[in-house]
């Protein structure tokens, strides 16, 4: 099943169609169900997303972290779907989504596309599950529009206030790596040979593809910087978020100082919340869904609960 809707007739971005189509084999192996495909014109660019799952309180929205696509949710998406609509979308220029004409990624255009996501889904407000630059978009969000959040689950959020150098250095000369292992891989392929048969390895081959998907990669992780001073003045300014929210926060992968100091700013977000919790996950790195899947599975299905009560109020 498609729940998209044109783009004026235009033909799709070249193969984007067929990145969006291994995605969702991918991420419906394991789902009796499969996964379901969607598309939204902002303009002329489509912006893409994968579903599973119907019902439930409330429509949960996957938001992953810098550069990444909905692949990231792969160990998630699918226990979720067992408990109502999970739709992972892909931002503009990653994965799936066409990029944006001849413009850098900004603040208020993927806060847009956020929200004409939710809105589109027609189910009333959504539960955001945002992943380090995902969960500052989630938040912002639920500042600027209230009544599209019902609820959010924040994993291993980013905070303005946790820009040391040495992380940032460590993080672009990473991407860069793995971009450059990625285009050996495909280099290394001829025409004639054959696809990987593990449609995970398949998706993730193809949602870095493009070279338009590599320059947005880098791009945004460019704007995850550049965007500070706004992050500080729109938190500044940001009344207590009314809606249920769980922050969840990884003890692995930095010296504990570092550690330490991003934890407690992400306890400060959950006080700032009227109805904000937080908790620390175990033996998991930054990525939190991927080595603790159930860590935030369960802190999904909590907060869906709560939400369900919020709304009634």
């Amino acid at each position: 099943m498609n729940t998209s809707q044109g783009t004026r007739g235009k033909p799709a971005g070249p193969g984007l169609r067929s990145v969006q189509e291994a995605v969702a084999r991918a991420l419906g192996e394991h789902l009796p169900g499969g996964v379901r495909t969607g598309e939204l014109d902002r303009d002329g660019r489509a912006l893409r997303w994968v579903e599973a799952g119907r019902g439930g309180a409330v429509p949960v929205v996957l938001i992953a972290g810098a550069g990444t696509s909905a692949l990231t949710w792969s160990a998630v998406l699918p226990e979720l779907a067992r408990y109502g609509r999970v739709v992972a979308y892909d931002r503009a220029g990653l994965g799936a989504s066409e990029p944006e004409r001849s413009t850098a990624p900004t603040l208020n255009g993927q806060l847009a596309d956020l929200a004409a996501l939710v809105r589109h889904l027609d189910a009333g407000p959504a539960l955001l599950v945002g992943h380090s630059w995902g969960g500052q978009l989630a938040q912002l969000l639920a500042w600027q529009r209230p009544e599209l959040v019902a609820g959010q689950v924040l994993v291993d959020p980013a905070h303005e206030e946790f820009q040391p150098r040495s992380i940032q250095v460590a993080e672009a000369v990473l991407n860069r790596l793995w971009l450059y292992r990625l285009w050996l891989y495909r280099t290394a392929l001829s025409p004639t040979s054959p696809e990987p048969e593990e449609p995970l390895a398949r998706a993730e081959a193809a949602v870095i593809a493009h070279r338009h998907q590599r320059r947005a990669l880098l791009a945004e992780l460019g704007l995850t910087a550049a965007a500070v001073p706004e992050l500080r003045r729109r938190r500044a300014g940001a009344p207590p978020t009314e809606a249920p929210l769980a922050v969840l926060s990884a003890t692995r992968g930095l010296p504990r100082a570092m550690r330490v100091r991003w934890t407690a700013l992400q306890a400060g977000v959950a006080r700032s919340a009227v109805r904000g919790t937080h908790g620390t996950v175990l033996g998991a790195g930054h990525a939190i869904q991927t080595d603790r899947p159930q860590a935030v599975v369960s802190a999904v299905r909590e907060v869906a609960d709560r939400a369900r009560y919020f709304l009634k109020d």
